[in-house]
């Protein structure tokens, strides 16, 4: 029986390449994505599936527990136990400290942090009590140098350092490793859309 790996944000940039990287590797994929963007998501699916890169779609909010709970129940349900877990959804609100508001602080904190411990919480005891499993986390290279205009979406990658760091320590006699990846800029969607100027730089 194959292993179930997740990758949250499964269709973007970075998301795209691990998903076919598992599934080529022999796991049984799930893809997550927002609940706005499952049309989408089945687009993309569909071309995988020309690919030969067979995978699962399913909307969740990972920003929310309760929605991640969910998820996981019915994954646990449908397919099993979750052996790996790519912690990769990630979004910017970009804005200086003068202009940024309450919602853009929360909103990017949410996603690209809440998410970690949202969905790590409910697989890692699971992990544990099978003595194997892969926790991932997609960080940024910004996370450690920080960025211009990017306090919230900075304070979320260097927040997963901490919680990787701490998690890992709790999982070593289990069987239970957790790693952070830290990307530089890679020409996905997110960073492409960013200012011309920063790009450049």
């Amino acid at each position: 029986m194959k292993k179930i790996a997740i990758v949250t944000s499964g269709a973007g940039g970075i998301g795209t390449e691990i998903c076919k990287r598992l599934v080529n590797d022999g796991f049984k994929v799930i893809a997550t994505c927002r609940p706005k963007n499952i049309d989408k998501a089945i687009l993309w699916q569909a071309k995988l599936d020309k690919e030969d890169i067979n995978l699962d779609v399913l909307p969740v909010d990972v920003s929310d527990f309760n929605s991640c709970a969910k998820a996981i129940e019915r994954i646990t349900a449908d397919f099993g136990h979750v052996s790996v877990l790519i912690n990769n959804a990630g979004i910017t609100d970009d804005a200086s400290m003068k202009n940024i508001t309450c919602d853009q602080w929360q909103n990017v904190l949410r996603t690209n942090l809440d998410s970690v411990f949202n969905m790590s919480k409910l697989v890692f005891l699971g992990m544990c009590e099978m003595g194997w499993g892969r926790i991932v986390n997609i960080s940024s290279i910004n996370g450690q140098k920080g960025q211009f205009g990017q306090v919230n979406y900075a304070a979320a990658k260097a927040g997963m350092y901490g919680f990787t760091k701490s998690l890992a320590q709790e999982g070593a006699r289990k069987g239970v490793t957790v790693n952070t990846v830290s990307p530089g800029y890679i020409a996905t969607d997110m960073v492409t859309s960013l200012p011309k100027d920063i790009v450049d730089q």
